[in-house]
């Protein structure tokens, strides 16, 4: 039989689906579980979106919509940009997606051809390395181990700059760690960037609402205006606005990249509908209650999970500052034999495995991030199910032997 192509041989599942697909199948068998594992928001946007979409079923025209997305809702993100300070741009500066993962993949078709290099940090949102290896580009991957903070150095992005990426893609809030840089760590490295011309950045920083403890959100742009034309800002209303089933996601950027996205974006998907246009424009334009609330308390679960963490021997988690992650190092259990199971936890993902398996709580290995001493907890589920969900994971600690 005609055989697949060879791109596909290099796709993967995703491995946060995978262990949130166990987690829900245990729970069917009647299994009490708490998932620690997908980093959905779980919350409802405010009731004005709700309102909008209806509206806009009411008076829908059934047409094709424009491949860079609705006039209303690019001006809505327009202004939704003004407030963190990313200004001067117009709509010919825009593009959208179906969600920032359909813009990263048309910005890494856009931007890089077969064997050329992009780099990022370790650890990292699972996909950055999925997507690089289905374009069959090379991977320069930037260690950033808990002994400093989950965070890239100067130096660093120096070294793997003079090696002449053709993208540098960094993640502000962290997806997995949670972890923010503060305007003089961003200054610092956007100091190395203007070093090197010929490399284009993609910030992808759709956690930018949820930053905690006031250290506020900051941009290559910010410390240094002559970047722009080469940082290419990718947004999401997924998070912020709980909304990741809708799949809306941004871009703004270099006209020349913006067009190109729209490009992809007619051979791709045509528009987004004009009903999940009206949504997006609702959420961007109306009332920001609901989404500066739940930043709050992000912030309280944060501390919550955190005193947990801190209390664990052998433990070492960097606080994070941002998204709803935190990224515990856990290899003082490695090699230890799990006493009410007798199961050896010789690995992350063995760790996870007899986690679930003993105490019904899940939670994503960090060698799928990347870092495999590690592993993610996404603090997002049901309040009530917080408390019991970590302490079943330092119960889990203390039977270890």
């Amino acid at each position: 039989m005609p055989q697949l192509a060879r791109r596909i041989g290099r796709a993967k599942p995703s491995a946060i689906m995978q262990i949130a697909e166990k987690a829900k199948r245990l729970k069917s068998e009647g299994r009490d579980i708490i998932s620690f594992s997908i980093g959905v928001p779980n919350f409802l946007p405010g009731e004005h979106v709700y309102q909008a979409a209806r509206e806009a079923l009411e008076h829908d025209s059934g047409q094709y919509g424009s491949n860079r997305g609705a006039d209303a809702m690019l001006d809505a993100f327009l202004q939704h940009i003004e407030k963190i300070g990313l200004t001067g741009y117009t709509r010919a500066n825009l593009a959208t997606g179906v969600g920032a993962k359909h813009v990263l993949y048309n910005l890494a078709e856009a931007l890089l051809d077969e064997g050329d290099t992009i780099a990022f940090p370790t650890p990292y949102w699972t996909s950055y390395l999925d997507i690089a290896e289905i374009v069959d580009a090379k991977v320069d991957l930037l260690p950033c181990p808990p002994e400093q903070d989950y965070k890239l150095t100067p130096a660093q992005l120096d070294a793997a700059l003079a090696k002449k990426p053709r993208v540098f893609l960094f993640n502000n809030p962290s997806n997995p760690t949670g972890m923010v840089y503060g305007r003089d760590e961003i200054a610092a490295l956007a100091d190395v960037i203007a070093k090197y011309p010929d490399t284009w950045i993609i910030t992808d920083d759709i956690y930018n609402r949820m930053v905690f403890d006031g250290v506020g959100y900051h941009n290559f742009v910010h410390c240094r205006p002559e970047l722009k034309d080469r940082v290419i800002f990718v947004d999401s209303l997924s998070k912020t606005y709980g909304m990741p089933g809708w799949r809306v996601g941004f871009m703004a950027g270099p006209e020349v990249v913006a067009q190109a996205v729209v490009t992809m974006n007619s051979n791709h998907i045509t528009s987004l509908p004009e009903v999940v246009n009206a949504a997006a424009t609702a959420a961007l334009s109306g009332p920001q209650d609901v989404p500066d609330a739940k930043c709050a308390e992000f912030q309280a679960k944060r501390d919550q999970v955190m005193a947990v963490m801190d209390s664990i021997p052998g433990v070492v988690c960097p606080r994070p500052q941002g998204a709803f992650y935190v990224f515990p190092d856990i290899s003082c259990a490695f090699g230890k034999t799990h006493g009410p199971t007798g199961k050896v936890v010789g690995n992350d993902v063995e760790f996870c495995s007899v986690l679930l398996e003993a105490k019904g709580v899940a939670c994503v290995p960090g060698s799928a991030f990347g870092e495999p001493r590690a592993l993610r907890i996404s603090y997002t589920c049901p309040t009530p199910q917080l408390a019991p969900g970590i302490e079943r994971f330092k119960e889990f600690f203390s039977e270890l032997s």
